[in-house]
């Protein structure tokens, strides 16, 4: 117990994080009464929260699902009775735990509590940001909570609705739901796709139906045929601000008011694609040819090129760019000789138009009048592909715009074209928004008068619809002047077309009253001064008036004075009874005369004809016959005389202030409206904001990926530049081992010579060249010093091929195997000829590569065409690479035998060297 008082004692924010959850749950649920209890949204209770928005954060997402479910309770009292500031204070800290640790508990109450948060996130402030906040959790790897979080966005759709919630963010990712590998996932995805559907129907379906499998585009289209009975849904909840602006409204007005705008609010419901899809780029994707191909003289390619155009418009919404030119190019083609090309090129004009709406109001002088000189062509579908291009350009531009144009085809003299001019006007009248000016109205009933006159039928009747129409615009008393000096029958025809016409623009009179209102201030002044006497005829004359009325009803104040309403009346009666005795004091003087006495005085002044001079006196609040002739007594008489008519500003001026007060009204809801449509962009804006950073974060990672990329093949780079620099390094110190053993190897034959010095019987032999066969037998024979003779003889045999130009002289790498084969592995050496050989002779001398480099250039000049193929064992386009990496291994073998024979020589030479001493 002493535990537990020691908790209670505590501050509510301490006990709100504390690591007993029992005490946490004990603050939440007292949090949840006080915020039940405030008078308003300022109390102090909230302050705290507000000030520490983290806490709600602790309290959606507690370990102890009991003291959540507390801690949601808390915090859907905390938004249905607090401020706006501390709910968007709170949105960021609570909705993402509410989605992944609420949305998809298992506790009914929970589930429900996390939802109604959200909804009453929504009702304070505006729904975009909570869904912005809840879009990344779609991406969660928990398939629950993403379908907890697609069935709270169906409900928060379906409570607040497509115009209130910007649908667009959720459109782009209903694909990559309905992809999704978990069944509920797809489940509830279609359940939001349903609700779409009812308030948008197919202007949805550019934004993600392609994206879809053939099975759940039948699978929807059987879920919408179930919902296309229904009529339009309406929003069950509303924002705060719609609540204040509902309880603005005058109650009185209220149903009128709902019944005048009806329409206005029902019709934005049906959205069209073109307000959710998403601007694209057409004019950099219109191929380089189309202007060649539409100025050639076949048709087909003229045809070709425009329908490869109407393919690239062919889209809900067109990103706006340059498009002067073609529709230059367009308007040139309706006076093609083909009827096709022109039906393709009007298509392709109404699609243009559709696409950029206003954007496209540039281009319409531009294409109006050809299509218009167009309409005399008498084949269906070229006339109505014409007509729906005209409808199209209206469409982005208005009738004030447009009126020129069709009043002056209206007299052309093609009937063929009058008739479709008028048709074309009647459908602008029917779908125009915009109330015509009055001159435009007289303009209008003109042309339709010389309609009435011609001689087609259709004609007549089209100039018959055109009044009609303008009739139901304007209503039918303003348009009665308009139609005087016309028949009867005419005028029936027209009553006719205006009972069935069906236009969105109605003229709607202001009401009355405000000028009425204005009107009688200046009056009551010149009546308190001038018709005071007569005061009681005009009460009797004209009732409607509205300054007699109030005289007997409320003639003066309970204080005896007249009321502060009064224009012209107060001060000169404080005058005239501060001059009597008996009245010593203005708040006394005025309850002594009773009416009676007052209407008897009234009776008297009625019954003295007014003359000019008596007026001056009454002015200057004396009697008619001066002070003399005036008793004392009688100054109040005058003053209930002149009282009355105080009341009437009061009441004119009432009547000015609450028409001013409407006023106030309206204005204060149009901006209202100013600042409801000003969030909705902002919100728009910020998932604009946000889609760029998205891409601005794809596109950055991206560039680290090519650049880390090209780091690595620069490393690469690095690496193969080493090698290289290691190759040279090696060739190098080889090529200088080789020198060292060549130079080794003169010595040794100076200090012995052999048979080939001068005048040993050898020297003939070192003139001659031989051949391979006489190589291999000096070779293989078996006297040892046929090897030195055998290196003269090559050595010859080069110098010859030098001379007579048989050949480019052999390169050092040439000449040794070993460098050979270093010029392709010179960095490892692990495919080098040498290691394998010296694995093949036992490792018998550890100096062997540098005997086997002069013995390798022995083998090279005695035999040439085994040199030259070993050459070229390592290239790769040798055709017969195999071939030659044979003779190189034999040559190889043969280059060891000289060696050992070569190694035995010097052994002989070296033991005769040290024996010639002894001797």
């Amino acid at each position: 117990m002493a535990e537990e008082e020691d908790f209670g004692a505590l501050p509510l924010t301490d006990r709100w994080v504390h690591k007993v959850w029992k005490v946490r749950k004990q603050a939440y649920e007292e949090a949840a009464q006080e915020f039940e209890k405030t008078p308003d949204e300022y109390h102090a209770a909230f302050r705290p929260f507000t000030q520490d928005s983290g806490l709600w954060k602790s309290a959606v997402a507690d370990s102890n699902v009991a003291a959540q479910q507390e801690g949601l309770a808390a915090l859907c009292a905390y938004l249905k009775f607090g401020g706006r500031e501390g709910a968007n204070r709170a949105r960021q800290h609570a909705i993402t735990p509410i989605a992944e640790k609420c949305l998809s508990s298992t506790r009914a109450a929970t589930k429900a509590s996390g939802l109604e948060a959200l909804l009453l996130f929504i009702e304070a402030d505006v729904p975009a940001p909570v869904i912005e906040e809840l879009l990344p959790v779609l991406s969660n790897k928990q398939p629950k909570v993403i379908a907890a979080t697609l069935a709270a966005l169906t409900q928060i759709y379906h409570n607040y609705g497509c115009k209130t919630a910007d649908p667009k963010p959720i459109l782009k990712v209903l694909p990559k739901v309905f992809g999704h590998a978990d069944k509920n996932v797809r489940a509830e995805a279609t359940n939001l796709a349903v609700e779409f559907y009812r308030w948008l129907r197919d202007a949805m379906k550019p934004m993600f139906w392609n994206d879809l499998k053939p099975t759940q585009q039948a699978d929807l289209e059987a879920q919408f045929e179930k919902v296309k009975a229904e009529g339009a849904p309406k929003q069950e909840r509303l924002l705060r601000t719609q609540q204040a602006a509902k309880e603005r409204a005058p109650a009185a007005g209220a149903e009128d008011a709902y019944e005048e705008d009806g329409e206005d609010v029902e019709e934005p419901v049906e959205v069209d694609a073109f307000d959710l899809a998403e601007p694209q780029d057409v004019i950099s994707k219109v191929p380089a040819d189309f202007y060649d191909k539409l100025a050639s003289s076949k048709w087909k390619e003229r045809k070709e090129a425009l329908e490869a155009l109407y393919a690239l418009v062919n889209v809900p919404r067109i990103k706006d760019g340059d498009f002067a030119e073609i529709n230059r190019c367009l308007a040139k083609s309706m006076k093609d000789a083909n009827i096709a090309v022109v039906t393709q090129a009007a298509q392709c004009i109404e699609l243009l138009a559709k696409g950029m709406r206003k954007g496209y109001a540039k281009y319409r002088s531009t294409v109006m009048q050809p299509i218009m000189e167009r309409l005399k062509e008498k084949k269906v579908t070229v006339s109505e592909a014409l007509g729906a291009a005209l409808d199209a350009v209206f469409s982005a531009t208005n009738l004030s715009e447009c009126l020129e144009d069709i009043t002056t085809y209206l007299i052309h003299k093609n009937p063929q074209i009058k008739e479709g001019t008028m048709k074309f006007l009647v459908r602008c009248l029917r779908t125009t928004r915009d109330v015509p000016a009055k001159q435009e109205i007289a303009t209008i009933v003109e042309s339709g008068k010389k309609l009435l006159s011609e001689g087609s039928e259709a004609l007549r009747a089209g100039g018959a619809e055109i009044l009609g129409t303008v009739m139901k615009i304007i209503g039918e008393r303003p348009m009665n002047p308009h139609l005087e000096g016309l028949d009867d029958i005419r005028k029936t025809k027209i009553k006719e077309f205006f009972e069935t016409a069906e236009v969105k623009a109605k003229e709607k009179p202001k009401p009355p009253p405000a000028p009425v209102a204005r009107a009688p201030p200046a009056g009551p002044r010149k009546v308190v001064k001038k018709g005071a006497p007569g005061a009681r005829k005009p009460a009797a004359a004209a009732p409607p008036a509205p300054e007699p009325a109030p005289p007997r009803a409320a003639p003066v104040s309970k204080l005896g004075m007249p009321k502060p309403g009064g224009l012209g009346g107060l001060k000169p009666p404080q005058k005239r009874t501060l001059g009597g005795p008996s009245a010593a004091s203005p708040r006394r003087a005025a309850p002594a005369p009773s009416p009676p006495p007052l209407e008897e005085e009234e009776e008297e002044e009625e019954e003295l004809p007014p003359s000019p001079v008596a007026k001056l006196p009454q002015r200057l609040g004396l009697g008619r016959g001066g002070l003399a002739g005036r008793s004392l007594a009688k100054p109040a008489a005058p003053l209930m005389a002149m009282a009355p008519p105080s009341p009437a500003p009061q009441t004119v001026f009432t009547a000015i202030e609450r028409a001013e007060l409407e006023e106030l009204r309206t204005a204060n809801e149009h901006l209202l409206r100013q600042v409801d449509d000003a969030r909705q962009e902002r919100s728009k804006l910020h998932s604009e904001i946000q889609e760029l950073k998205n891409q601005n974060a794809g596109l950055i990672e991206d560039h680290t990926r090519d650049v880390l990329s090209i780091k690595a093949k620069e490393t690469q780079l690095v690496r193969a530049r080493s090698d290289a620099e290691a190759a040279e390094q090696t060739n190098d110190r080889l090529r200088r081992e080789l020198e060292r053993l060549k130079r080794a190897l003169n010595k040794a034959e100076a200090m012995n010579p052999g048979p080939g010095s001068p005048g040993s019987p050898g020297l003939g032999y070192r003139t001659m060249s031989p051949t391979h066969d006489d190589v291999g037998i000096y070779r293989d024979g078996p006297h040892p010093s046929n090897a030195s003779r055998d290196r003269m003889s090559i050595a010859s045999t080069l110098s010859e091929e030098k001379e007579n130009g048989d050949g480019v002289p052999y390169p050092r790498n040439k000449l040794s195997p070993d460098l050979r084969y270093a010029g392709s592995t010179a960095s490892s050496g692990r495919g080098s000829p040498a290691k394998g050989f010296r694995r093949d002779i036992g490792g018998e001398d550890r100096e062997y590569p540098r005997n086997l480099d002069s013995a390798m250039g022995y083998s090279g000049y005695g035999d040439r065409t085994g040199s030259r193929a070993g050459s070229r064992t390592g290239r790769a386009d040798t055709p017969s690479g195999g071939a030659q990496v044979t003779s190189g291994m034999e040559s190889w073998k043969r280059a060891a035998e000289v060696t050992s024979q070569l190694k035995a020589r010097i052994e002989q030479m070296k033991a005769k060297q040290a024996s010639r001493p002894q001797q």
